[in-house]
């Protein structure tokens, strides 16, 4: 009988221990689960920031005061328009014609 109580002792602390280290493990795998879910929210967040700005810098009028501010580029007019005429030495030949061989 002394070893039947024995065993079920050894059992009964063998149970106990396998109890708190589960339950300490799940406690640490839900504090892991809060903390990822928070880091994804606030990169969420920052994601929808980001994209606000991305919108933000890419409007037509800032892009437009951009090219002409720094890359010194302007609108189409009449004005500014420069016509080239092909001269006689060089016949301009279409690419599609040229590319196929046929003559212009």
């Amino acid at each position: 009988m002394l070893r039947l109580n024995l065993l079920l002792a050894l059992v009964l602390l063998g149970s106990c221990v396998w109890l708190i280290r589960t339950s300490h493990e799940s406690r640490r795998l839900f504090v892991a689960l809060e903390r990822a879910q928070s880091e994804s929210h606030e990169l969420q967040i920052d994601f929808e920031r980001l994209e606000v700005d991305k919108r933000a810098q890419a409007t037509p009028l800032r892009v437009e005061r951009l090219a002409r501010e720094k890359l010194r580029m302007y609108g189409n007019s009449p004005t500014l328009t420069q016509y080239v005429s092909a001269s006689a030495s060089s016949p301009m030949v279409a690419p599609a014609a040229a590319a196929s061989g046929a003559r212009p």
